[in-house]
């Protein structure tokens, strides 16, 4: 069976710039003369590797800072690997955050067409479904206000319900569903699963084992952007609660992780 998710050895390096105070002169020297700007190296993910078929539910999990937030970036094409590959087959929906892809001068409705073409649905399916789709996001009079006068749970509600519509073969999300009331979140939770049960593949981005044993059938520990365990979801669900390790065929080796050949931004 052809993988529909596969990630080979990808690497995710950041620049982060030294903050100082330069005249207009200063910079334009620098530029002309080649005088090298200061940075310091930020590898964000070192080695990632692994591939997804249809049935699989992958929960990402580890410590804030440890990269899930950008492999999931990377495999929805916001973010592209410094090394290594990323391929992706079938249509994919992401839920990466508050607002993403929406223009806050557009109402809620012409944002729903907006944020749903960027997902890849055709205008005339977006009409289609424009009533179940505010529908469900609750946006009631506020449909056709600028967006930027919604709160933060209005803005989740409106791109949660884009984005399940949509009917992806590829489903990620990374921890939408903090974002809003108590009901609202259930109703998030109810529609959730039946997606889980539908996509092809379900990727997940969380804090909590609980979920990942629930709604995973593999997981990925990831530790200051390395591979600390993949495997059976309840295995290293198990082990990022005790904070042990795996068996050794459950484990990636740290040593092993090759190192990048090439280099770019």
């Amino acid at each position: 069976m052809a993988a529909l998710v596969q990630v080979e050895n990808v690497y995710k390096r950041f620049k982060l710039y030294h903050r100082r105070e330069q005249t207009l002169k200063e910079t334009l020297l620098g530029r002309v003369r080649g005088r090298p700007t200061t940075y310091d190296e930020f590898w964000a993910l070192k080695g990632i590797s692994f591939s997804l078929q249809e049935g699989d539910a992958l929960g990402l999990i580890g410590r804030n800072g440890s990269g899930k937030t950008t492999l999931l970036s990377i495999i929805a094409g916001i973010l592209l690997p410094t090394c290594g590959q990323v391929r992706v087959k079938g249509r994919l929906s992401a839920l990466m955050g508050v607002g993403v892809g929406f223009d806050m001068r557009l109402s809620g409705i012409e944002n729903a067409f907006l944020y749903g073409s960027l997902l890849g649905l055709p205008r005339a399916e977006i009409s289609r479904l424009l009533d179940d789709i505010l529908d469900f996001a609750e946006l009631g009079e506020f449909k056709d206000a600028p967006t930027r006068t919604y709160s933060s749970g209005m803005l989740s509600r409106l791109g949660f319900s884009v984005a399940i519509h949509l009917k992806p073969e590829i489903l990620l999300v990374d921890e939408v569903l903090a974002v809003g009331d108590i009901a609202f979140q259930q109703k998030c939770l109810e529609k959730m699963e039946a997606l889980r049960q539908q996509v092809g593949v379900f990727i997940l981005v969380t804090h909590s084992p609980a979920v990942v044993k629930k709604w995973c059938t593999q997981a990925l520990w990831l530790d200051a952007g390395r591979m600390r365990a993949y495997g059976p979801a309840a295995e290293v669900a198990a082990a990022y609660t005790q904070g042990m390790s795996l068996p050794k065929e459950s484990l990636v080796s740290l040593e092993a992780v090759p190192q990048p050949t090439a280099e770019a931004g």
